[in-house]
């Protein structure tokens, strides 16, 4: 007879073995150094160029836009035109 215990993300089988739906903490922990390693990268990259006289408000803005699709930016462009427009601001 299955015995279930509800916990968050484990169950145990009718042989009592503990199964998991999540990552194990070493995987996590393992995937925790590669975001935090990567986010120091980024955030080394940014302070060099600030260094170097660029805008880092413009790069970081410039980066999210090219992550957009390019109608999904065109889109966007448009209804902030639009608003500007009707703010008497163009």
């Amino acid at each position: 007879m299955a015995h279930l215990c509800r916990r968050q993300g484990s169950t145990r089988d009718k042989n009592s073995r503990k199964t998991s739906s999540r990552p194990s903490s070493s995987a996590s922990s393992g995937w925790k150094k590669k975001k935090k390693t990567i986010s120091d990268d980024i955030r080394d990259v940014y302070a060099e160029a600030k260094g170097n006289g660029f805008d880092v408000k413009a790069l970081r803005t410039i980066v999210r836009l090219r992550k957009q699709d390019e109608n999904e930016r065109a889109e966007a462009e448009t209804i902030l035109e639009t608003y500007m427009q009707a703010l008497g601001m163009l």
